[in-house]
């Protein structure tokens, strides 16, 4: 399921981005008043789409509610309003309650087509998942941007050794040689197996359907035959269910609202006249036990009674009953499968027929079919219909022949074929970020595990530098070419310096490497003494945290460019280009606009640092301490007041240091009453000329100005 089903989807780590639950609820009512002919489905794709005449009216009901900001809804400004309208129509029209999603304490769970079971947590993309519960009417969750992303198949490729057992891997060996060069090796059955298959029953709708189901469950559970239902949503299962309830047939409905009962249900699904009617969850890989579960019916009847004699008879006596429903059972002919519907993979039709006839058990399996089921609506031949309306069929009667399996057959390797393409498709296009992936992470594993990153940063300043001066001064251009005034607003705004490049570049045989080099020297200068006048372990962790927050920040932004791309390059197709290529292409010159950008936005950030010094403490009046106290150590300070009355001194020397007054800040050579530097242009950024290491608004500079600024 993981390795194949789901592998259409990739794993995606999300963080909310900026609530946009208004117009999420605005854009819902207007998609809601939509009539069929304002726009196009298409199932296959699950897509859909606004027609021409959708589109004109769809803006004037745009404009009254003052959602747009220009007339036309394609014009750039209402790109955001554009794919709302998208999603909510997706939503409204493509997605199914009790199908696709349940709402559960006001909530919009997602329903795992595969196995049928609530998949608490995760959410649609796009911001449709936020379209849903405006649809549905719950609180709308802030929407998510993606923060990193990988393929299933790229993620089970990291490991070196990859293993897995399944009864249904045959239909799908290609595929698992293809992705993950595993080959399929097929283990002969315990005993044979000797169930037995029948063909399947077709009907022209579902009502006639569902009547000839519930009418096959009552006679087999007249003669006491267990049967097994599958059905491909909760809508359905519920809907059978009722049609069982007309039927006066006792029975459990198995589905992602009851899915705390599973074990409980599934376990006694082998008893007699046992009716179960589940989703894909129940018992898949499960040994539903005919006659029971001896294990689970002493759970239930025994769970009271206390050790000892009389429950071991009591064991006893279930183990004998359990022994003997088994036997009835064989002699009704062992759990019966029931299928409602083929499901688009032949293998989740395996595994629901393999649920019977386990260890040589008798069994049997029949499927039950119409031309309202998703799979031949979708995906069926066009002459199936025509053959079914013309076979003269009379209500509630079933057929069944060579063409119908055929047909059916076709169909779902039509969609097994097509659901591959799409994952074929999705690793494709991974293996391109994931060679990105792979050197972002390496590089963030790495500053993560290093003590100091000075090396990188300082590294980062230089290509910074050199890319600002190769793009104003490109390669054997001459000085009369060189962009002088783009230069000089590229090093202002990314290096904080204001250069004389004008001066520079009226010298004799000027290079663009000169320029790069003064430049560098003058930005290191700065940056020696901004670190400097800092504490080294805490300009140590200034640098790692800045460098890992941007790299996480460029690479989040880099993912969210890349998904965007991913949506529009098919389009390059029409334009008889190659669009796994153009992507390609397109990927490898973002990547390297994002590097270029992070090491500008690390060397600005960190030229442009200013350490904030702590602000001065308000003066507090701390209580005096009781008399069985006064011989411990201070609990603010930590000195031993034993000798100093009530304390005040190592407070005062405490709240002195805090707060950093004045006359802490006088380097050697000077008071707290005089400057003998007062005279002098100096920097309040700059070192003290005193010689005491701090800057000089720190310092001498601090004198005659009050508190440490």
């Amino acid at each position: 399921s993981i390795l194949i089903d789901e592998a259409r989807t990739p794993l995606i780590i999300s963080g909310p981005t900026e609530d946009k639950s208004d117009l999420y609820l605005s854009i819902d009512e207007v998609v809601k008043t939509f009539p069929e002919d304002w726009y196009e489905k298409d199932e296959k794709q699950r897509n859909i789409q606004l027609t021409e005449d959708g589109t004109e009216q769809l803006e004037k009901l745009l404009i009254e509610r003052g959602l747009l900001e220009t007339e036309n809804l394609y014009d750039v400004e209402n790109t955001q309003v554009v794919h709302h309208v998208d999603q909510a129509l997706r939503a409204v029209h493509m997605f199914k309650r009790d199908t696709d999603y349940i709402v559960k304490d006001d909530k919009v769970v997602i329903i795992d087509e595969f196995t049928g079971r609530m998949m608490e947590g995760r959410r649609w993309s796009n911001g449709l998942h936020q379209a849903v519960e405006a649809k549905e009417g719950v609180k709308i969750e802030p929407e998510n941007q993606t923060l990193a992303s990988i393929t299933f198949q790229n993620y089970f490729r990291m490991y070196p050794k990859l293993s897995g057992m399944t009864g249904t891997a045959a239909t799908e060996a290609a595929e698992f040689w293809d992705i993950y060069k595993m080959n399929v090796v097929e283990i002969p059955t315990n005993v044979p197996v000797s169930r037995i298959d029948e063909d399947d029953e077709f009907y022209k709708n579902t009502q006639d359907k569902f009547k000839a189901i519930a009418k096959a469950i009552a006679e087999k559970n007249a003669i006491g035959q267990p049967v097994l239902v599958g059905t491909v949503s909760i809508e359905k299962s519920e809907m059978l269910s009722e049609f069982l309830r007309q039927e006066g047939v006792e029975h459990e409905v198995l589905n992602a609202r009851q899915h705390e009962r599973e074990a409980h249900i599934v376990a006694q699904a082998g008893r007699i006249g046992a009716v179960t009617i589940a989703t894909n969850m129940a018992g898949r890989g499960t040994d539903i036990q005919l006659g029971g579960n001896v294990d689970f019916r002493i759970d239930d009847e025994l769970s009271e009674l206390e050790d000892g004699p009389k429950k071991d008879l009591e064991i006893d006596r279930i183990k004998a009953e359990v022994a003997a429903e088994r036997q009835q059972v064989l002699e009704a002919g062992g759990l019966f499968v029931l299928g409602t519907e083929r499901h688009e993979s032949r293998r989740i039709d395996n595994q629901l027929r393999g649920r019977s006839g386990r260890q040589g058990d008798p069994g049997l399996s029949r499927f039950y079919l119409c031309l309202e089921d998703d799979l031949l609506r979708i995906f069926g031949p066009d002459t199936l219909f025509s053959k079914m309306m013309n076979s003269n069929l009379e209500d509630g009667e079933a057929i069944g022949s060579k063409w119908l399996s055929k047909a059916i057959e076709t169909a779902q390797k039509k969609v097994e074929a097509r659901n591959y393409e799409i994952r074929k498709q999705v690793v494709q296009y991974d293996d391109v970020m994931n060679d990105q992936r792979k050197v972002i992470y390496e590089q963030r594993a790495e500053i993560m595990d290093s003590e100091a990153v000075d090396d990188v940063v300082v590294d980062m300043r230089q290509d910074a530098v050199n890319a600002i001066v190769t793009e104003a001064c490109p390669p054997g251009s001459y000085p009369e070419q060189w962009d002088i005034e783009g230069l000089k607003t590229r090093v202002h705004d990314v290096l904080a310096i204001d250069a004389p490049i004008e001066q520079w570049v009226e010298e004799d045989q000027v290079e663009p490497e000169m320029i790069e080099e003064r430049l560098v020297a003058e930005a290191d200068r700065i940056m020696e003494n901004k670190i400097a006048a800092a504490d080294p372990a805490l300009w140590r962790r200034i640098e790692k945290s800045v460098l890992l927050q941007e790299l996480d920040g460029q690479w989040k932004d880099h993912l969210a460019t890349l998904d965007a791309l991913r949506q529009v390059v098919g389009l390059r197709a029409h334009a008889q280009k190659q669009p796994l290529n153009e992507y390609k292409q397109e990927a490898f010159s973002l990547f390297e606009s994002m590097l270029e950008k992070l090491r500008e936005t690390v060397t600005n950030k960190l030229i442009r640092l200013e350490l904030a010094e702590p602000a001065p403490m308000p003066a507090v009046n701390l209580p005096d301490l009781p008399d069985f106290l006064t011989g411990h150590i201070d609990p603010l300070t930590g000195l031993d007041d034993s000798n100093d009355g009530d304390g005040s001194a190592g407070r005062e020397a405490l709240f002195g240091a805090l707060a950093g007054s004045s006359r802490a800040a006088v380097g050697p050579g000077g008071s707290a009453g005089e400057n003998p530097y007062a005279d002098m242009e100096i920097s309040r950024n700059a070192p003290c000329p005193c010689g005491s290491g701090n800057k000089y608004k720190h310092c001498h500079g601090a004198i005659g100005t009050g508190a440490r600024a």
